[in-house]
């Protein structure tokens, strides 16, 4: 791999575009043979809820993201990367987090997404609060053991 490749961590309010992304990150970058791309949607929890508010430690949020989006280059070799995670309330259906990875070959690029995805899961200053259509208060999601264990298997 020639020069550094620096990767693109963006927390926003808006929604992204997904098909756009690749297209950005597959013409800025030489040498690929693989982009994998994971989008994380709101889930609707079988039609119980509205929505997902989603808040984060500003400035903080957007260094972490880059520290795992940095990792991820050097530990896969990759030849770009976009992590992108939403904040705000957001329907169910709609996007909250994307991330991009290119690299020469499919496994490496696959890789790149799944570490990304499970540090952020895990690492990253996020918070989300349930809106549900009926029934108690908007409520706080706590962490689960099993993003741990994900993320633990990368060590």
């Amino acid at each position: 791999m020639t020069g550094e490749v620096i990767p693109l961590a963006r927390v926003q309010r808006e929604d992204f575009d997904l098909q756009g992304e690749v297209r950005r990150l597959s013409s800025e970058t030489r040498g690929v043979g693989a982009i994998v791309t994971f989008s994380g949607l709101c889930r609707d929890e079988g039609g119980t809820l509205a929505a997902l508010e989603l808040e984060h430690y500003p400035g903080m949020a957007e260094a972490e993201m880059t520290r795992i989006t940095k990792l991820a280059i050097k530990r896969f070799d990759l030849l770009g990367l976009t992590a992108i995670h939403r904040f705000g309330k957001i329907a169910a259906g709609e996007n909250i987090v994307l991330v991009v990875a290119a690299a020469p070959h499919r496994q490496a690029a696959f890789d790149g997404a799944n570490f990304v995805m499970d540090f952020l899961k895990t690492s990253a200053p996020f918070w989300k609060k349930e809106h549900r259509k009926d029934g108690p208060a908007s409520e706080w999601i706590t962490a689960k053991d099993a993003d741990d264990t994900a993320r633990d298997k990368w060590k």
